[in-house]
């Protein structure tokens, strides 16, 4: 038996629970001593016919995988045995593949252990299988016995959404937890092999590096300046393009486009923030590319074939609907009470958006504007087609940089080894995005904290 099975298993388990629990409550429905509702009581046998299940089958699926393998391998004879973890996990996918028909039968060692590991695997299958139905189905039983009018089946399918809410936000804090450790072990010891000045203050990255102590190679060059740099630039282009376009748009169909007009021009412009990044890029490199080269040659400047200014402009243009639909949303929950009294006191409509709307506004703008300039930053594809992958330290918009991500994703193509200095860069790399981005958060949290005392 297969996932599958027990998912439907547990499906049929929950719905009968559901069922045999309402229809018991429905004979004490009216009466005067009744604590919960009916649907409260069939919920409550629902959870007792899924919980125990799934519980089993969520452990089940963690230990009984492992204890297959380590039977298997027990079992190999001494001559062939494995004697390291990589020997055990080559020899280990090497069985399974046999067992799955990816490689030819063999009438070795090998080929027994693959029978051995279906065997096992299908017992495995069945007996969880029945497991999960015999204690679903006592779950239920159980819950039944306790069902009844004075019962607070309410607090308790509370306390189990609660649980399951707790549960949720825990995972959540833990993936976060989790990701902060793990980019902050792989850049200690990347800094255990660069010096931390050299890599947030050198003005040179060049990360190749020899691989051996006899090879011809790179000493390499961690200084991520240029890099630093690049995103600046490509981000500042960005937002200087998306932020007035999307603060005008949102002005626009919040103020003074008419319902219709409003109707057809946000889910249009809401449509640019779902193309592919891809197609931005071929735009960038195919249409505004081109563009620029041509009109910054007309004039005598010289403008390399991948710029950032054209990668900012494309990407500005990616970002307008975080900008305006935010916005836009954010001005029209200003309270129709602010603009009346604006105009109450003589002032024109242009003079109550500026002063009254956009000011009350201010919290939420300022939000829209932090997750675009998120957006800008981790921005990868439109970079890498149309800005290019060369680490120049220059904030002249018209030559070939590159950003952070760019370098993340370039260094990690390919088979890498997580032990050189080359491949531990992109962990310092991503630690420093990350702790730009808390500080852009901090200060927007400021910035929102200030007005809405201003303005509550």
């Amino acid at each position: 038996m297969g996932p599958g099975a027990i998912f439907l298993a547990l499906v049929v388990l929950t719905v009968a629970g559901y069922a045999l629990g309402r229809s018991k409550a429905l004979a004490w429905a009216n009466a005067k001593d009744a604590h919960s509702v009916t649907g409260y009581h069939g919920m409550y046998a629902a959870l007792w016919g899924l919980l125990p299940g799934l519980i089993l089958a969520l452990l089940w699926g963690i230990i009984a995988p492992r204890a297959i393998d380590s039977i298997i391998i027990g079992g190999i004879p001494a001559e062939h045995a494995p004697t390291n973890s990589q020997e055990v996990g080559v020899m280990l996918a090497e069985i399974k593949n046999i067992a799955s028909g990816a490689f030819d039968r063999r009438d070795d060692f090998l080929g027994a252990a693959a029978d051995s590991f279906n065997s096992m695997s299908a017992f495995s299958g069945w007996l969880v299988f029945v497991l999960v139905v015999a204690l679903g189905a006592l779950g239920i039983l159980y819950a039944l016995s306790r069902l009844g009018p004075v019962f607070r089946a309410r607090h308790s399918v509370e306390r189990v959404a609660m649980a399951f809410l707790i549960l949720c936000a825990t995972i959540a804090i833990l993936t976060t937890l989790g990701i902060v450790m793990s980019l902050l072990f792989e850049s200690l010891r990347f800094f255990g092999k660069v010096s931390i000045a050299e890599f947030l203050f050198g003005l040179h990255w060049s990360p190749q590096t020899a691989i051996r102590t006899d090879q011809v190679g790179s000493s390499g060059a961690f200084g991520a300046v240029p890099l630093f740099a690049g995103t600046l630039l490509i981000s500042t282009i960005a937002l200087v393009v998306a932020v007035p376009l999307g603060l005008m748009a949102a002005i626009y169909l919040s103020d003074y486009a008419e319902k219709r007009v409003r109707a057809v021009v946000k889910p249009l412009l809401e449509v640019l923030a779902g193309i592919p990044t891809v197609v931005y890029g071929f735009f960038a490199i195919l249409t505004v590319a081109p563009v620029v080269r041509d009109a910054g040659t007309a004039v005598g400047l010289n403008v390399s074939a991948n710029s950032a200014l054209a990668a900012g402009v494309v990407m500005g243009i990616m970002i307008i609907p975080f900008v305006s639909s935010l916005s836009d949303d954010v001005i029209n929950a200003v309270p129709q009470s602010l603009r009346d009294g604006s105009a109450a006191m003589g002032a024109t409509k242009s003079e109550t958006i500026r002063q009254v709307v956009l000011p009350a506004a201010l919290p939420g703008i300022v939000g829209a504007v932090l997750l675009a300039a998120s957006r800008a930053i981790g921005e990868t594809m439109i970079v890498v087609m149309a800005a290019g992958l060369a680490a120049n330290l220059t904030a002249n918009p018209l030559a070939a940089v590159t950003t952070v991500t760019v370098q993340i994703t370039a260094l990690l193509v390919g088979d890498q080894e997580f032990d050189s200095p080359k491949t531990l860069s992109v962990f310092a790399l991503g630690l420093v995005l990350f702790c730009v981005t808390l500080c852009l958060n901090v200060i927007a949290l400021r910035i929102v904290q200030k007005y809405r005392e201003k303005y509550d």
